[in-house]
Order: structure tokens, then sequence, then C-alpha cells
């Protein structure tokens, strides 16, 4: 197994922690603050288990792949989890907070469409958007991570 794929799955596996932890009150900043030093961390830890001599072009490489596996397991359990959340609580919340403007648009149009389906696709669509978003920023900080770790420990 690559050092890429190691660190990717050991990053997956605190990614997971930390989004189960975000659904606590209060931690969820602290949790996504963590989550963006992981994406780094994994990086790092990559280009750690790269046989050495290491340059930095290579532990950058290594150091994005492992973050980028990271994000995309964070990414699929952050979606799992707001489908549950949504479902749980239900779409009447959050139709609530609909300008009215709005409502009777989709009552002129003849749209019925239920409140907790509305929020579940509504949920799944906006965190399919953020989760290719932190695939990006997460290549970046692992790439940074790689780079930096391989640079300064070559051998």
């Amino acid at each position: 197994m690559s050092s890429s794929v190691k660190a990717g799955l050991i990053g997956a596996g605190a990614a997971v922690i930390l989004s189960l932890l975000s659904l606590i009150p209060c931690v969820g900043c602290i949790a996504l603050i963590l989550g963006l030093l992981l994406y780094a961390g994994v990086g790092v830890l990559a280009a750690y288990w790269m046989p050495p001599p290491r340059t930095a072009g290579a532990g950058a490489g290594a150091g994005a792949i492992a973050a980028l596996i990271t994000a995309l397991v964070d990414g699929v359990v952050s979606m799992i989890i707001t489908a549950i959340r949504f479902a749980i609580t239900g779409g009447a919340e959050v139709m609530s907070q609909l300008p009215p403007e709005a409502l009777q648009q989709l009552e002129q149009m003849d749209v019925e469409i239920p409140p907790a389906v509305f929020t579940i696709g509504g949920a799944l669509g906006v965190s399919a958007i953020c989760c290719v978003g932190g695939l990006v920023l997460a290549a970046g900080l692992g790439a940074a991570g790689g780079a930096i770790m391989a640079a300064s420990k070559p051998e």
C-alpha cells in the first residue's frame, strides 16, 4: 500500500470522527478548523512515509492524493449526515424560513413538493457543491503539507 493511500485512509478515519463530533452544538467550528489541519497533516504523513530521497514535488503529489482520499470520505459521510438530519427534523422548519413570495410562486405553478423531499434534495445538492470545493481545498493543503515535509527532510 502506498504512503498516500495509507495516510489518506488514516485521515479518512479521523475525518469521520470529526464529522460526528461536529453534530455536537458549538463543536462544529472547532471541528472545521481541525479538519483543515487534518488535510495538511495527512499530506505531511504521506510525505513522511515516502521512501528517501524525498523531493518537494513528489511530496506534494503524495500529500495531495492522501488529502483527496480523506476529503472524499469526509464529503460522503457529511452528505449522509446532512440527509439524515434533514429527514429527522423535517422540511417544515426550513420551508418556514422561505419568503412568502417564493411559496406563493410555487403554489401558482401547482408545484406540490413535500417539504422533507424539498429540503433533503436541496441539502444534498448544497453538500455536493461543498464536497467539490472541499476536494480542491484539501488537495491544496495536502500538497502544501507534503511539499514542506519532503523539502525539510529529504532523507
